[in-house]
């Protein structure tokens, strides 16, 4: 059984089609990425797999519950990290985990869980703080904890790193990794792509409210595999010759995908010729940066189609 099987997903918001046929399967255990730029429809996805909204045709199902017609077993089985600070001012940390752990029918007998989940995320000392005192980063380790009160096997983070230090970004990544190791199925949205390279065994990139990349981190790698050459240029029109080779250029940089080494000279000579100066140059290996920019970006539309 699958933890989430999404089969035909559409959602449309008048005359916006927000959703375009998603269908997606994540099996038991893994660690999965949803990627996309801003109004991909990544959060609309997160918010009809949580319940909160309804689809406008196809299924969403959570460990063979329907999260339309069998709402109470599904939700049971899901944890949503929201990307809002969004909390209840008048209770204590702990509080508000015992709260939480109740509306799924867990009582006192979850305290051993709880106590687990304040100490994984750094917030063993805060146990009795005001969830409104605590500073911004503290109130994030506290909603990741609010959405693991009930101990559920799928957990949904969307963007749970956002504007939160190096510090906790590495807390909570080595506690949601033991997570995963234990069994738990997680799902993650981030806009910082190394941590999705790094994390994540399968990668799912949408653009405009469909999927136009699924596959494992390495297969997607190796589809993209070669050297990137990043030049600082300013905003100039490249000569003809090389434009063929830009994969992506935002803000006067340019990253060309190169198949070999001698298309270096060749890029270079063109725009020596051209009398364009280079302000700074890298050379890199390609990664999950190289690979998000070229489907989803502007330079990426072929892309898109040779891949999905």
């Amino acid at each position: 059984m699958p933890a989430i099987k999404i089969n035909g997903v559409h959602k449309h918001f008048g005359a916006l089609h927000a959703l375009r046929g998603i269908d997606l399967t994540i099996e038991q255990g893994e660690f999965f990425a949803l990627l996309g730029p801003n109004g991909a429809g990544k959060s609309t996805l997160i918010n009809i797999l949580a319940g909160l909204i309804s689809p406008s045709a196809g299924e969403i199902s959570v460990m063979g519950f329907d999260v339309q017609k069998q709402y109470q077993q599904a939700r049971q089985l899901l944890g949503v990290v929201p990307q809002e600070l969004v909390f209840d001012p008048f209770f204590n940390v702990r509080e508000m985990l015992r709260f939480q752990a109740g509306y799924f029918g867990r009582g006192r007998e979850n305290d051993a869980w709880v106590d687990e989940i304040l100490e994984g995320l750094g917030l063993a000392d805060k146990a009795k703080a005001n969830m409104r005192s605590l500073s911004g980063g503290m109130k994030r380790r506290a909603l990741i904890a609010q959405a693991l009160a009930h101990k559920p096997p799928v957990v949904v983070l969307d963007e749970p790193t956002a504007g939160v230090d190096v510090e906790l970004r590495q807390m909570l990544w080595e506690f949601i990794k033991k997570l995963n190791r234990e069994g738990h199925t997680i799902i993650l949205t981030t806009h910082y792509l190394e941590e999705a390279e790094t994390l994540c065994n399968r990668v799912a990139m949408m653009k405009q409210g469909q999927v136009v990349a699924l596959d494992t981190t390495s297969s997607l790698l190796n589809k993209f595999s070669g050297k990137h050459l990043r030049l600082t240029l300013g905003n100039v029109s490249l000569p003809s010759g090389i434009e063929q080779l830009v994969r992506h250029a935002e803000n006067g940089i340019y990253t060309f995908a190169l198949d070999d080494m001698a298309q270096i000279e060749f890029v270079l000579s063109a725009l020596r010729t051209a009398d364009i100066k280079v302000l700074d140059m890298q050379l890199n290996e390609a990664d999950l940066e190289d690979v998000f920019l070229s489907l989803v970006g502007e330079s990426g539309k072929d892309a898109v189609r040779s891949v999905s």
